[in-house]
């Protein structure tokens, strides 16, 4: 099985696209996952290709009412899909919508999969359906099809806690989690300030058996291969900065390639 890095575009945004996929080819990842609009997929395309990269495009969910979010989504969705990245990463829903909404949401991207032939995978993340390890299990249970983007990040920080009185819904999710974001959250925050640092530690190696895991699924199943974004966040939203000057505690894309090289470590890949 193949184990691809991909770089996120987010937080490069100072850069052209020919720049970032440079830099981003140069560090030793294999692709990009970009979140663009409309009028910038088309050169997302042809600059990944043109630097020997693979694509994940992100779709973004939104609207005025349930029914305008619902036919944005799937027409976002369409015009996504026939770029032909690898995959989608969508971020599907809201954490208020009905449980009814967010299936039929789901639903959408799963008609849109059938006609295109483009996987359409769900990102585990705040704010959406998947916002917690709860709240995600009634659709894990009555939907069949769904499956994953694993950010469990964002779950250990609504939780306030490393999810361990909660083994079983977490196992459900690893069991349909095809790629992988692998940043780190703590309890009080969806990503810690380094994970290089010893204080991180139980969280770093908390994270990465969720991956392991996953991995290993995987494996068994034969998978062409195993795709991981190592998505640190910039910032000021993500990223820690020291009050008044704003100045970012540590360098986001050194704490991006960080955990790559510890990742292709880990598995010896």
């Amino acid at each position: 099985m193949k184990t691809l890095f991909f770089c996120p575009l987010w937080g490069m945004e100072n850069l052209s696209y020919a720049e970032a996929a440079r830099r981003v080819k140069s560090a030793g990842y294999d692709g990009m996952e970009i979140a663009a609009g409309p009028d910038k997929r088309k050169e997302a395309v042809q600059v990944t290709r043109d630097n020997g990269l693979d694509l994940v495009l992100m779709a973004f969910s939104g609207g005025s009412d349930f029914a305008d979010h619902k036919k944005r989504f799937r027409d976002d969705l369409l015009d996504i899909a026939a770029h032909k990245p690898l995959f989608i990463n969508a971020h599907t829903g809201k954490d208020f919508f009905t449980f009814e909404q967010n299936a039929e949401l789901i639903q959408t991207a799963l008609d849109v999969q059938k006609q295109t032939g483009v996987r359409i995978l769900h990102e585990t993340h705040r704010g959406r359906f998947s916002y917690s390890a709860p709240a995600i299990q009634n659709y894990l249970l009555r939907l069949p099809e769904l499956r994953l983007t694993a950010d469990y990040s964002h779950w250990v920080n609504v939780a306030e806690s490393y999810l361990d009185d909660q083994a079983e819904n977490v196992s459900r999710a690893i069991a349909i989690s095809d790629h992988v974001h692998c940043r780190v959250g703590q309890p009080e925050a969806p990503q810690v300030s380094d994970p290089r640092a010893p204080e991180w530690k139980e969280a770093l190696e908390t994270h990465a058996r969720w991956w392991d895991a996953i991995r290993t699924r995987l494996q068994r199943a034969n998978a062409f291969a195993m795709t991981i974004t190592c998505e640190f966040g910039p910032a000021p939203g993500y990223l820690p900065t020291l009050p008044y000057t704003q100045q970012p505690v540590v360098s986001q894309w050194d704490v991006n390639v960080f955990m790559k090289d510890y990742l292709k470590k880990r598995w010896q890949v």
